[in-house]
């Protein structure tokens, strides 16, 4: 898979992306659980606003995952819109994109991380918890239960060595 930043060309493939993920765990776009309205504005929420919002590819080309990541104060990014086509999970897709959107938050300048999902998404959760995120609350919504989560991000640093 090869990943990239969104363009404008790549909306209805990420939209079409988000409905069939949505279906695969019982969930449809307007059931009260998800938001849409960020998608026509992707550029404006996202990228122009200290954010970020990756596709990976096939190697055909096709939008095979997604995911994004949006501000929400000067310390603090939520990551969302992680998607993986069901053809292509259980493929380290959905992990590649977490580390890419991680790696790319620290570059902003974040240092914590927020994010949900649902009880319906276990692929979901059990990749939140490998990459560390611990829950912080739960709600009902639309007949679901939302998990939110976050993470304290921890920027890599290298020693100095002879500092004398």
């Amino acid at each position: 898979m090869r990943v990239r930043r969104y363009r404008w060309s790549d909306l209805e493939s990420v939209w079409a992306l988000h409905q069939i993920c949505l279906a695969q765990v019982g969930l449809a776009p307007g059931d009260g659980v998800y938001y849409e309205d960020d998608f026509p504005r992707i550029n404006e929420i996202y990228l122009a606003d200290r954010g970020e919002f990756l596709v990976g590819e096939s190697d055909g080309g096709r939008v095979v995952a997604m995911g994004g990541l949006r501000r929400i104060d000067d310390r603090t990014a939520e990551m969302c819109r992680i998607r993986v086509h069901p053809e292509f999970q259980r493929r380290g897709f959905g992990a590649r994109i977490v580390a890419e959107l991680e790696a790319r938050a620290i570059a902003l300048g974040y240092t914590r991380l927020r994010g949900d999902t649902t009880l319906n998404q276990p692929a979901a959760i059990e990749l939140y918890r490998k990459y560390g995120w611990r829950e912080i609350g739960r709600e009902e919504h639309g007949g679901c239960v939302v998990i939110y989560g976050e993470k304290e991000l921890v920027e890599a640093v290298t020693p100095l060595l002879n500092q004398h």
